[in-house]
């Protein structure tokens, strides 16, 4: 009987995870049901390289960068990708400024400023308190200009040492820390409401809240805001008009999408022929793009959401 008791009771329990666990996959996929119905993605372009740094310049046409070649590519509606310019470095992550210039955190080089107007290239940051920096890979400007920057090369999860930086706007600005001793600190992005930055500390496989430079809640501690799944960590971030983050997951061909509240609404699933090393999304007329860098293509998805506004889109 006791045998027959306890039997029964593993039933019961096992029955119960079931449900909960069905339960869990519904909210999941009923989270994504809003935002991209069965979030099926179609290949948009196959420029070759390491793709990275996806932005769409403020005449709506999506760039990318390839890490390996150095190169700065701007990609028709059609698919078509054209060379715009070489930073002569490693070029990862990219976002325009207000005055058309596309600002390249470069890996070699620190943050570079392409000027398409005039297809000249300018040197922004290359050094702090008189050290190179050890090598740059995404950056996000705020509603006023300053400019946040991730710095994670020769860290990892036991050699937490990569830093984010905040260079504010003006000619003569200096740049501050804004956070330190990192697993490497890949994706940055800026709240909706500006009072913080989430970082993709990839080595660690979270995404930690700080807060912004010159916040002035003195309770706003650092914190793990979430966590991804699948893949190494996260890489490249970027919020929807909602306060929805979406998440590139490297190494796992996939975007995490996480609310406002921290929960984790779901996983938009590249196809299974696809690459796996999903580095950089950006929003675009009713489209998600997503740079794939093992094989070198962009990917998109119909999305429901706008982009939140970037620095160079804002009114």
């Amino acid at each position: 009987m006791q045998q027959i008791d306890k039997t029964a009771g593993v039933a019961r329990t096992t029955a119960a995870l079931l449900i909960l666990a069905a339960s869990h996959a519904a909210a999941q996929s009923d989270g994504l049901d809003e935002i991209c119905g069965d979030c099926a993605f179609e290949k948009f372009a196959s420029c070759g390289g390491f793709l990275e740094g996806a932005t769409v310049d403020p005449d709506g046409t999506l760039w990318v960068v390839d890490l390996l070649s150095g190169n700065l590519l701007s990609v028709t509606e059609g698919g078509q990708c054209d060379v715009r310019a070489n930073t002569g470095g490693e070029p990862n992550g990219a976002k325009f400024h207000r005055d058309g210039r596309l600002f390249v955190a470069d890996k070699v080089l620190g943050i570079v400023a392409y000027d398409p107007g005039t297809d000249s290239m300018a040197t922004i940051m290359d050094t702090y308190r008189a050290e190179r920096l050890r090598g740059t890979n995404d950056l996000v400007f705020d509603a006023d200009g300053g400019l946040y920057f991730t710095e994670p090369y020769g860290s990892s999860a036991t050699h937490p040492t990569g830093r984010v930086f905040y260079l504010p706007p003006g000619e003569d600005a200096a740049p501050v820390v804004a956070a330190e001793n990192l697993a490497f600190p890949n994706g940055v992005a800026v709240t909706p409401n500006g009072s913080n930055i989430y970082i993709g500390e990839f080595a660690k496989k979270h995404l930690l809240s700080a807060p912004a430079v010159g916040s002035p809640d003195i309770f706003d501690i650092p914190n793990v805001f979430a966590r991804t799944v699948g893949g190494i960590g996260p890489d490249g971030m970027a919020f929807d008009e909602d306060g929805n983050l979406y998440v590139a997951i490297f190494q796992g061909g996939a975007v995490d999408v996480v609310a406002p509240d921290g929960r984790h609404r779901g996983t938009m699933m590249l196809p299974e022929d696809s690459g796996t090393f999903v580095t950089n999304l950006a929003f675009h007329d009713g489209w998600l793009y997503v740079t794939e860098a093992s094989v070198g293509e962009i990917w998109r998805v119909r999305v429901s959401k706008a982009g939140l506004p970037l620095f160079h889109q804002a009114d």
